[in-house]
């Protein structure tokens, strides 16, 4: 019997030294870098379709992409800004494909996903195999969006939409340029005894 109470004191010991010796996993503050327009080639895998193409952001809310295959996309333009989404053609507008609908859908997605990391100071995530992940939800469902060494945007993954978008050939050109403000001047006019008129500026 005091074997068996020792073996048992023995693996209790062992499991608490094990269970202290395993690192708990932490979170990592990072600059925010995603705030910037960048330019991107993009390969986009939901379920058994593939598309591959150009994206562009130029501000919170303004991404336009354009698609190389394929070939029912290829030449297609999505522009979404202020909540609306347009496509064209070689300079001709019409309404979204629907072989484009569920990529507009998941690019919503991404787009939301983000834009939202871009308005924070600084971005909480975990470095993973040279990545810096962080993940989120959305009402479209669970997503991971990743960046790389230098902060640019890497993959955006929503495993039970069973969508991966994967990025290359980054440029990032700065902070977005807020539209501009346009100034009133005010002018006042005085009229002099002699009739003499001055207007200020």
């Amino acid at each position: 019997m005091k074997k068996l109470l020792a073996s048992v004191l023995v693996c209790v010991c062992v499991f608490f030294m094990t269970a202290c010796s395993t690192p708990m996993k932490s979170a990592t503050k990072r600059e925010n870098k995603l705030n910037s327009t960048f330019t991107a080639k993009m390969n986009i895998s939901l379920e058994k379709f593939n598309a591959e193409g150009t994206i562009t952001r130029s501000g919170d809310g303004r991404w336009e992409t354009e698609f190389e295959s394929p070939n029912t996309l290829s030449g297609v333009k999505l522009v979404f800004e202020e909540n609306t989404v347009k496509a064209s053609y070689k300079g001709l507008d019409f309404s979204v494909p629907k072989s484009a609908i569920p990529v507009k859908a998941m690019l919503l997605n991404l787009i939301e996903a983000v834009d939202t990391s871009a308005r924070e100071t600084e971005l909480t995530g975990e470095e993973k195999e040279g990545l810096f992940c962080m993940e989120g939800s959305l009402e479209g469902g669970e997503y991971s969006l990743s960046l790389d060494s230098s902060g640019n945007i890497h993959t955006f993954e929503m495993p039970n939409n069973l969508l991966k978008i994967a990025f290359s050939e980054v440029s990032a050109s700065g902070t977005p340029v807020s539209p501009a403000v346009s100034e009133t001047t005010a002018c006042t006019t005085e009229t002099t005894a002699e009739t003499t008129t001055t207007t200020t500026c």
